[in-house]
């Protein structure tokens, strides 16, 4: 028996053929046409004739004989052609394939990114004997910020969610990283419009078009975590704000953690006096809380309420229609930015009043008794709207979105932290460190950094004078940046962030979220009012505790003296606070400024 033949000595049969001078004709053909003369067929033959005419017509259409691949590469030229369909065939119609290679492309820019800034880093840092290193050490900070933001820019997902945060680390990372991450806060993906209805069919059985008579396609607003949509509902025709998640996050977000996770730790490797771990295991925590609308919903339902016995506040909380796992339906409620002063100024809003009823706002979730933390109060997540109804100066109302991170403060910590910051506020050192060690576990040769940090200003400020005076506010934090960028008082930073509650790190970071935001606002008192303010919820707290811990009737002397003793210790600070408020007052009417932050 004959062996079968070889496929490639076939193909070189079948092009040494088409490659002679007299074209290829189709035995099968010629025996048909043969017969055809035999027949007195009409029909028959016109049909023959029609297609030898066709086939005619296509050889002369694809002339196969202008092949211009040299024998000797034919071989190649087709195992390259196969392996060119397969693979494009897989990649086309194999999700695994797909998501393998997005996979390894994000890896790989982490990994990339991350080796090549070690690398730097390792290199400049051998430099510090040299009479520019400051220059140096700047320019290598400026070009790992770039590289790691076009990283995160391509990768998106979460890794935008961690660029914001780094973005308000001014207390932790050098300015050269937080000044490069800020567009990253207003730069946030946005999915289409099928990608985000076949989202929610797959999760609720039902495309948007069967629950709202009407829904935009265009985003009115997106973040790194999710995107709102403006709709009508079907049953009521009110209109609402739809928040929906991006749908890619489901994809990628295990992922995209386990990244975040390696850069850090591998950061702790060759750097381990600057252990950052700490972000990305508050992040695993947080993270699978904020891609649960349904938690959100209570939250948001849980701040509504709580506020809602505080009839003096002029804070709004959006209502919740319903929730689901990606897509949450809220009462559509709108507003200004609280960094759009034009808007403010135009409607007769008093900036120095909205700065006010921020830290009032804040400062009794810090504060109040079983009140709920907003932790990312930045100017995208609040709106200030007009409220004619309200008299001047408080004509306005200010919207909170967003409730998707939240945390309790347990009561001792809020009570030791209003002790600390009353201390600061009497400049009485041995109280800042008594309860700095109570709220964080911070020795003594750790508090000078975790009084910066908690302030916002430098040590020698908190220690020697008035900590809500600033006289030259860029003086104190060149004066910051500048210890931060010598000998390892960084180190000693990341090292203390590291070890203290990750509650203080949520408080620490809604700090300098209220603060930014009271810098935009550029207000004639400056920091002043909102400190004043922070001291009497401190006060009211310390008060409440005083006189929980009295035992037994009033009546008996002992405990009516620890009574009195307490309402003088509270009504002495709310009277010069109050003082002080005036005087801010008379100042403002005066039209001169108070001293800034």
């Amino acid at each position: 028996m004959r062996p079968p033949a070889s496929p490639w000595s076939t193909i070189s049969r079948i092009t040494s053929q088409v490659q002679t001078s007299r074209p290829w004709i189709c035995q099968q053909c010629i025996r048909s046409h043969q017969a055809s003369k035999t027949r007195h067929s009409n029909f028959s033959t016109n049909q023959h004739t029609y297609s030898q005419a066709g086939k005619r017509a296509w050889r002369e259409r694809i002339r196969i004989e202008r092949l211009t691949i040299p024998p000797q590469h034919r071989k190649v030229a087709i195992t390259a052609a196969i392996l060119f369909i397969l693979g494009s065939g897989g990649l086309a119609f194999s999700e695994r394939v797909r998501y393998i290679y997005i996979a390894a492309e994000r890896s790989g820019r982490v990994g990339v990114t991350l080796a090549v800034n070690v690398y730097e880093y390792i290199k400049t840092l051998k430099k510090s004997e040299d009479p520019n290193y400051q220059t140096l050490l700047s320019a290598c900070h400026k070009r790992c910020a770039e590289r790691t933001l076009e990283a995160m820019e391509k990768n998106g997902s979460i890794f935008i969610k961690l660029g914001q945060h780094l973005s308000s680390l001014n207390y932790l990372l050098p300015s050269e990283w937080c000044d490069t991450f800020i567009p990253l806060q207003d730069k946030c993906p946005v999915s289409p419009f099928d990608s985000v209805d076949a989202m929610v069919k797959a999760d609720t059985g039902k495309s948007l078009d069967e629950y709202f008579e009407s829904f935009e396609r265009r985003p009115i607003g997106a973040a790194s975590l999710a995107q709102v949509h403006i709709a009508k509902t079907r049953d009521t025709g009110q209109k609402v704000a739809v928040k929906v998640q991006h749908p890619s996050l489901d994809e990628w977000s295990r992922l995209d953690l386990a990244l975040t996770r390696l850069t850090f730790r591998t950061l702790k490797r060759f750097f381990p006096e600057y252990d950052l771990t700490w972000l990305s295991d508050e992040m695993e925590t947080s993270l699978p809380k904020e891609l649960d609308f349904r938690e959100e919903a209570r939250n948001a339902t849980r701040m509504k309420q709580y506020f809602s016995h505080i009839p003096s506040s002029p804070l709004v909380i959006p209502s919740v229609l319903w929730s689901q796992r990606r897509i949450l339906v809220m009462e559509f409620i709108t507003g200004h930015r609280p960094d759009d002063l034009p808007f403010l100024d135009s409607h007769g809003i008093d900036r120095d009043e909205v700065s006010a009823a921020l830290a009032r706002i804040f400062n009794e979730m810090i504060f109040g008794s079983g009140a709920p933390l907003h932790c990312d109060p930045h100017g995208g997540n609040l709106a200030i709207r007009v409220n004619d109804s309200k008299r001047k100066p408080r004509n306005f109302d200010i919207i909170l979105y967003d409730h998707g991170l939240y945390r309790d403060i347990p009561l001792q910590l809020r009570r030791n932290y209003a002790h600390l910051w009353l201390a600061m506020l009497d400049t009485d050192e041995a109280g800042m460190r008594k309860y700095a060690y109570e709220v964080g576990g911070i020795g003594d040769a750790e508090f000078p950094i975790f009084a910066s940090a908690i302030t916002g200003r430098d040590y020698n400020v908190v220690t020697s004078s008035n900590v809500a005076a600033r006289k030259d506010k860029k003086a104190e934090k060149e004066a910051i940046s500048s210890a931060l960028n010598e000998g390892d008082l960084l180190g000693q930073l990341v090292h203390l962030l590291a070890k203290v509650p990750r509650i203080i790190l949520l408080i620490l970071k809604t700090n300098d979220l209220t603060r930014s935001l009271d810098e935009n606002l550029q207000t004639r008192e400056g920091p002043m009012r909102s400190f004043m303010i922070l001291a009497r919820y401190a006060a009211r707290t310390v008060f409440q505790e005083q006189v929980e811990g009295i035992r037994g009737s009033f009546v008996w002397p002992g405990n009516f003296v620890r009574y009195v003793g307490a309402v003088a210790a509270y009504a002495r600070v709310v009277v010069r606070l109050g003082v002080y408020e005036y005087y801010l007052s008379a100042r403002r009417r005066l039209g001169l400024r108070a001293e800034v932050l």
